[in-house]
Parts: C-alpha cells; structure tokens; sequence
C-alpha cells in the first residue's frame, strides 16, 4: 500500500523487451532505502516488483496487461518517473490510500500556470469520472491529489509549487497521459451500492416509517 507521496523522481535508464514482458531498469537513490529482491516500488503510480538490484538502480518485468493498462509501456531510457516504497506500519498516512493497482490512463488537456503554481485539466475515462467528487482524492501518476472543478471532458488539478517541484507533473504538456487511480473507499461504496437489490433502500424505509 501506498500514500502517494512522492519520495523522489527516479528515471529509466534501459527499456527491453522480452517475449510479452518488458523489462525496465529504473535509476533510484538506496539512501531513501536499498531495495531487495521482491520488494514492491510504485513507478508512476504503478505498484511493481524489483526483480534484479543495481547498486543504485532496480529491474521490473511489466507483463502485457500492466503495459496495456498504464503509460508505462511507453516509456524509453531517459524518461523521469516518480518513485514511492510502500508505507509500513509506523509510517505517517501523510496523503491517502493508494493502492498502485492503476484504473485507467488520462490526458492532459490543458495547462495553465498562475502565480500559485499549475493548474491541469485532465481528461479521464468515464468509469473513473463517477468516482469522482469535487475535493475528493485522485492519484495521478502516483501523486495523492485532490480533484478540483469537475468538467464535461475531465477534472482540474491545483498543483502548489512544492508538488510541482518534487513530483514529474510540473513537466506534463498537453497531450500528455498519465495514469489515474481513483480513491479505493469510493470503489468500495460503488460495488456495494452495484450488489444491492433493487428497491432495499426503499424497503428498509418503509419497514421503519411503519415501526
């Protein structure tokens, strides 16, 4: 589990492709804390497992869904990613539950900046726009961030300047994607409301009005 917020920007130093898988090689700093062999890494929001270590740099095999279902089959050597190791149980919950298990990919729409930083408008899947609410949590490349206005084609995101200067997003341009994972406490709430039978909010009303 992760808290989506951000430890440092890493960046890929190799991109191979393996059968179905693709193998990336990410630079990392260990003196945030040396990885070993299977510990788990959110890359971009994406929770991966470190196969082969480096003195400062870890490997990760994505399979096919994983490349289909993120941005992360697109990236090349040289691209920066934002790192983040999992919480443990004496760790501050400093943003909110994040999972690393990515719902959908969006779009940079626009980007505006203003004297209190950046401001983006991010398309995203319908699926993941009824999970939304103003002020609600949203990660988005692995950033723990509140959404903003919520428009027809996506949402706003107020980025202040210490996100922007510590996480990848203040680089996004527009047409740029980027990965979305919408707040696990709302997918709950969904899936419960989806398994309810029909009418048995109406009918516990009903039985209490006639107590």
């Amino acid at each position: 589990m992760f808290t989506g917020l951000i430890q440092e920007i890493g960046a890929v130093r190799g991109a191979e492709r393996r059968g179905g898988f693709l193998r990336l090689r990410v630079g990392y700093d260990p003196g945030r804390g040396v990885l070993r062999p299977g510990d788990s890494m959110a890359v971009n929001g994406v929770c991966l497992t470190a196969t082969e270590l480096a003195e400062r740099s870890f490997t990760a095999d994505l399979s096919g869904e994983t490349q289909q279902a993120t941005t992360l089959g697109g990236l090349r050597a040289g691209a920066q990613v934002n790192l983040e190791r999992p919480v443990t149980a004496s760790d501050p919950l400093g943003g909110h539950v994040v999972l690393g298990h990515v719902d959908g990919v969006g779009r940079i729409r626009r980007v505006r900046p203003t004297p209190a930083g950046l401001e983006l408008l991010v398309a995203a899947p319908a699926e993941i726009m009824n999970l939304l609410v103003p002020k609600g949590s949203v990660a988005v490349d692995g950033v723990s961030l509140t959404a903003g206005a919520l428009e027809r084609e996506g949402f706003w995101l107020y980025l202040i300047p210490e996100t922007v200067g510590r996480t990848t997003l203040g680089a996004r341009r527009v047409g740029d994607e980027v990965n979305l994972e919408a707040d696990y406490l709302a997918k709950l709430v969904q899936r419960f409301l989806e398994r309810r039978p029909t009418g048995a909010g109406r009918a516990a009303s009903a039985q209490r009005y006639e107590e």
